[in-house]
C-alpha cells in the first residue's frame, strides 16, 4: 500500500506500490514501474561522486482524481473507479489477510497493467535529479530531503506494507542495494537497510 512520505515541495505525498500483483509505484498522480525506479537509484549509487546527478524515469501521468480511482474502495471490493479500479477487478485484494504479501513475481503482470493504464494516462517521463551537496532528490515537481528519500529507497527494498511475499527481493531491488552499498556516488552515505 502507498504510504505518506515528507517531501519538501508539497508536504505529505502518497508513494508506493498499490496492489500486490504489480510492479508498478505512485507517486502522486505518477505511476512507473519498479524496476526502472530502481535503475535510475542504482546509476546513481554507481556514479562517482556527482555534484549533481540528473535522469529520467518512463511513467503513465494521470491528473483527474477520478481516473486514478478509489484505492480504499478498490480494496474492500466496494467501489472500483478508475485505473485502480480496474487493477483491482483483474488482480483482486486477496481473501486471506496472510496472503497480503508484495509479489516478487510482479512484472510478469506488466503487460495487463499497461493495457489498463493506457486507457487513464498519458505516457511521459519524469526528471530525477539528485544534488549530492544539498543532499535533496527531485522527482519533477517532488522535492525530498536526502532522509526522507532514503525512506523511499527503503520502503521499496522491504517491499512496502505488507513487505515482500516469502522475503524473496526480485533481482532489479537486490542489484540497487548492492549499488548503493558501494556507494561510488557519496550520496548514500548514512542509509540503514
Amino acid at each position: 500500500m502507498p504510504l505518506a512520505f515528507e517531501s519538501v515541495s508539497h508536504g505529505q505525498i502518497a508513494f508506493g506500490f498499490f496492489n500486490i500483483d504489480t510492479d508498478m509505484l505512485l507517486l502522486e498522480h505518477y505511476f512507473f514501474f519498479a524496476p526502472e525506479f530502481c535503475k535510475c537509484i542504482s546509476e546513481l549509487a554507481k556514479t562517482e561522486n556527482p555534484a549533481t546527478f540528473e535522469s529520467s524515469l518512463g511513467c503513465y501521468d494521470i491528473r483527474e482524481r477520478e481516473n486514478i480511482g478509489d484505492l480504499m474502495g478498490a480494496i474492500h471490493g466496494i467501489r472500483y473507479t478508475g485505473f485502480i479500479g480496474d487493477v483491482y477487478r483483474r488482480f483482486p485484494f486477496p481473501k486471506l489477510p496472510e496472503a497480503f504479501k508484495q509479489d516478487p513475481e510482479g512484472y510478469k503482470n506488466r503487460g495487463a497493467i499497461e493495457e489498463i493504464i493506457k486507457r487513464y494516462g498519458a505516457r511521459t517521463r519524469i526528471h530525477f535529479t539528485a544534488h549530492n551537496n544539498r543532499g535533496n532528490v527531485q522527482m519533477q515537481e517532488y522535492e525530498f530531503t536526502r532522509r526522507w528519500f532514503f525512506e523511499l529507497v527503503r520502503y521499496v527494498w522491504q517491499g512496502g506494507y505488507p513487505k515482500w511475499r516469502d522475503g524473496i527481493r526480485p533481482e532489479y531491488v537486490l542489484r540497487m542495494k548492492e549499488d548503493i552499498e558501494a556507494n561510488k556516488s557519496g550520496f548514500f552515505s548514512g542509509i540503514i537497510f
